[in-house]
């Protein structure tokens, strides 16, 4: 029977896709009061650092005629956000509304950071700079286009990293636990970590921003996402730090052994990858399907880990939505179930001689599936 541990405090919304992507209309919040950016103590104007993802917002959008052109900052946003409120657009890749998807992409049209002043809102824009802002908005209004794949960018665990089609867009919960340093699963800096199926790197990254005496492995069977992740290690000027490799899972690992094994591994099923929304269907198929019930790859994974862990060692594995079934297979492993208070659910830990003892039970639920 799985655990639930609640010391996290913060979380990536949205993790892979299982989560509850909701399309949000925020654009009847029209009172006129005056703008301004939510501050967060823990960074740098408004880059919600905890949640691991690009928060900004103005806290109240004007009142704005759709009739007449959006002349200043704050006017494109409000029209930004009324038109992608009216597409019936998904959000999920960062953010969760349209008004704060706007805010993403107009500030990256117009080259402002999300966390700018408060008086940047009424500046009025040149007519070149306004065409860019509603193309890019547009795009994301017509074609479902994630916002972070037009900007070329997403936000982890405070974090900017660069973002492409090669890999999915990073939204997990692990976030949280990077920026707590992995407590209390972690307790050695000393003891490298590894991050299975990094994708665009941004859980190896970051673990190394955070833990600067630790040494992070990353791997993935994709050589496009070893190439991103590892501009993302430059990026942030840890490649001395993080290793980036090609492997299918454990395959490329040889001996190495970890403290600590963290991964985002696909893991939605059939059903749900038939009923993705259209801005999921733009990310890697191989970043999210993983099977029937969405544990073909997290199987794997638990029946490797414990070969590279080293005593006293734990996983700590997203699985979404498909941890019921996870508890449903494996009722006498005692996962422990983390929830987080931003958001994300999905993510477990399991020690390494918890995986030992019941390693012929995982055995024989794979031999099942060939």
């Amino acid at each position: 029977m799985a655990r639930h541990y609640t010391g996290a405090t913060g979380a990536g919304v949205n993790p892979q896709l299982d989560k509850r992507t909701r399309a949000v209309d925020r654009s009847s919040r029209a009172d006129a009061s005056p703008v301004k950016l939510r501050q967060d103590p823990a960074w740098p104007g408004n880059l919600y650092r905890r949640a691991g993802w690009l928060y900004c917002r103005f806290d109240h959008p004007t009142s704005l005629d759709m009739s007449t052109q959006p002349q200043t900052v704050r006017e494109l946003i409000d029209w930004g956000a009324a038109r992608l409120a009216r597409s019936g657009a998904v959000f999920g890749h960062g953010t969760d509304n349209a008004h704060d998807e706007a805010v993403l992409l107009v500030c990256h049209a117009l080259g402002l950071r999300p966390d700018a002043p408060r008086h940047v809102g009424r500046r009025r824009v040149a007519a070149a700079a306004r065409a860019r802002a509603r193309e890019l908005v547009l795009l994301r209004a017509r074609q479902r286009i994630p916002a972070a794949y037009l900007v070329g960018e997403a936000w982890f665990a405070g974090l900017a990293f660069t973002i492409d089609r090669r890999v999915a867009v990073p939204r997990s919960p692990i976030a949280e636990l990077i920026e707590r340093g992995f407590a209390p699963w972690y307790r050695d800096p000393g003891q490298p970590i590894l991050d299975l199926c990094t994708g665009s790197g941004c859980i190896a990254v970051a673990s190394a921003v955070y833990l600067p005496a630790t040494k992070v492995d990353a791997v993935d069977l994709s050589a496009a996402a070893v190439e991103l992740a590892g501009a993302n290690a430059r990026r942030h000027r840890v490649a001395n730090r993080v290793k980036v490799w090609q492997s299918d899972l454990f395959a490329g690992l040889g001996e190495r052994r970890y403290g600590l094994i963290a991964t985002n591994p696909p893991y939605v099923g059939a059903a749900a990858m038939a009923a993705l929304p259209r801005e999921y269907r733009f990310e890697p198929v191989s970043a999210l399907a993983s099977g029937e019930d969405g544990l073909d790859l997290p199987l794997q994974i638990l029946a490797g880990a414990a070969a590279h862990l080293r005593p006293g060692g734990s996983l700590i594995m997203e699985v979404g939505d498909s941890e019921p079934a996870l508890n449903r297979l494996f009722p006498r492993i005692p996962f422990v179930s983390l929830e987080f208070r931003r958001g994300g659910h999905g993510v477990v830990v399991v020690s390494r001689d918890d995986l030992i003892h019941h390693r012929a039970t995982i055995d024989r639920e794979l031999a099942r599936r060939e």
